[in-house]
């Protein structure tokens, strides 16, 4: 009998420059741990962004504006993600780079907008009447075509349902039937259809079919209780922008939740502010009921020195709104120019733009918490590294960046593995720096060689960066 063995065939995780951040990394009472979800130092930044979660939580931050500075490469945002981590998947988080806004073919202001939308939730809750259960049988009945020739069509279908209280059979029309095939409904699902609008939600394999040699992910779900046919709370979490989308081309059902099959868009279609004036008032109607709650979620704007004036005008008037979400901005420029303008401003951000933000300051990493942020991002890429390689890379991270030092990872354990070790080596490490330069040592590198490059005529000496 021949046995070989051969590599896992389960699909890797793709690891992302912020993989390995989990949340903010505070205690109960706020206070920020030394080392902890990911994060390494930064405690009072940490302790400020968990103070503005608690404040988001209570609702109490809604058209405010938060604004996170500090050099390159000190976690701002990590910070960003660990505050989207602790609201956790309910509260809308949408995140995007000044930079997005300058397109051709859309307005700047329309952008801003759009993604201001996108970080607006509304959860509705409404009462239905539905028909719930496990499936238990599945059958299409087949008629002649309208058509003529000798192909059928399907006319309906006819639908087993089974609770902890008893069971039904269903005949439904042919266009619930294709409701059904869409969300991929087999027997032994459990599954809910509303009695009114025909809307078909999968909500997972009954738990009867789970065995201990299923290969697949599938998420098993109780029988449910009660009769096959109920009143429920359906609960929907949408974001206004979702609807904006959904009436920008209206099909089928005019209530709100039926208009989420309707999200699948094929090309771009045209969003006014008429259609978003119109929205905003069933929103507040529904509000006003009692039928849907606001929940302002989270638009984060990294690089908002990017932004230029009429950005700026815009997002001044915006936080405004009574439709507004939070907003973080994030930049690592000094004074510097505000873009489109010759009016120069720290962080280049207007004055009156700037009075409105809550600021929190990032710091660089000294040399030990640098070591211990390598040491992590080792871990999560499956690395070896000793401890020696580490101190290595730690003091090239400090002449030259964080970030630098975090990318000679990777290449630094293939070259390991070339030589035949598991483990990352100093030498590895040398290796690796005199094939990659970091931004400094090419600057410099530049700045020693000017005749031989092309340069700006504008420049002085004609060489841009200092």
């Amino acid at each position: 009998m021949n046995i070989e063995e051969v590599q896992s065939t389960a699909k890797k995780q793709r690891i992302a420059t912020h993989t390995h951040i989990r949340g903010l990394g505070l205690e109960p009472s706020g206070r920020a741990i030394d080392m902890a979800a990911g994060f390494v130092g930064q405690k009072e930044a940490r302790e400020a962004a968990g103070l503005v979660v608690d404040m988001i939580k209570q609702k109490k931050m809604a058209g405010r504006a938060l604004l996170l500075a500090g050099p390159p490469g000190t976690g701002k945002t990590a910070l960003a993600l660990g505050v989207s981590q602790e609201l956790g998947t309910k509260v809308p988080f949408c995140p995007m780079v000044g930079s997005e806004v300058y397109s051709s073919e859309v307005k700047k202001t329309e952008v801003l907008m759009e993604n201001f939308r996108r970080a607006i939730g509304l959860r509705i809750k409404e009462n239905k009447e539905v028909y719930e259960g496990e499936v238990t049988e599945l059958s299409p009945e087949e008629t002649e075509s309208l058509t003529g020739g000798y192909g059928k069509s399907i006319g309906g279908v006819i639908i087993g349902l089974k609770t902890i209280k008893g069971t039904k059979q269903l005949r439904l029309e042919a266009s619930i039937y294709d409701a059904l095939i869409k969300e991929k409904v087999a027997v032994g699902d459990v599954i809910y259809i509303e009695a009114n609008s025909g809307a078909v939600k999968r909500v997972g394999r009954s738990d009867a079919f789970a065995t201990e040699f299923d290969l697949e992910a599938e998420e098993y779900v109780p029988l449910p209780k009660g009769e096959v046919s109920k009143k429920k709370e359906i609960v929907q979490d949408v974001t206004l922008h979702d609807l904006d989308a959904a009436n920008a081309r209206p099909q089928g059902g005019q209530d709100i939740l039926s208009l989420m099959g309707q999200m699948m868009k094929p090309r771009k279609t045209e969003i006014t502010d008429k259609l978003r004036q119109e929205i905003n008032k069933v929103v507040n109607g529904f509000i006003d009921k009692g039928t849907a709650e606001l929940v302002p979620g989270v638009l984060f704007i990294d690089e908002v020195h990017m932004l230029d004036m009429e950005c700026f005008s815009y997002l001044n008037r915006a936080l405004e709104s009574s439709l507004s979400p939070i907003v973080i901005f994030a930049t690592n420029r000094g004074i510097c120019n505000v873009r489109g303008t010759d009016m120069n401003s720290p962080h280049g951000i207007p004055v009156d733009l700037l009075d409105r933000l809550v600021i929190i300051r990032t710091q660089t990493y000294g040399p030990a918490e640098m070591i211990q942020i390598l040491a992590i991002r080792a871990q999560v890429e499956e690395l070896h590294i000793d401890e020696e390689s580490l101190a290595e890379l730690g003091e090239i991270g400090q002449r030259t960046s964080l970030r630098h030092a975090v990318q000679l990872l990777s290449p630094a354990s293939i070259v390991a593995k070339l030589n035949g070790r598991e483990e990352i080596c100093k030498a590895d490490l040398e290796e690796v720096c005199t094939l990659y330069l970091d931004a400094k040592s090419s600057a410099k590198l530049l700045q020693d060689q000017q005749e031989k490059v092309i340069f700006y005529a504008g420049c002085d000496k004609g060489f841009p960066f200092r």
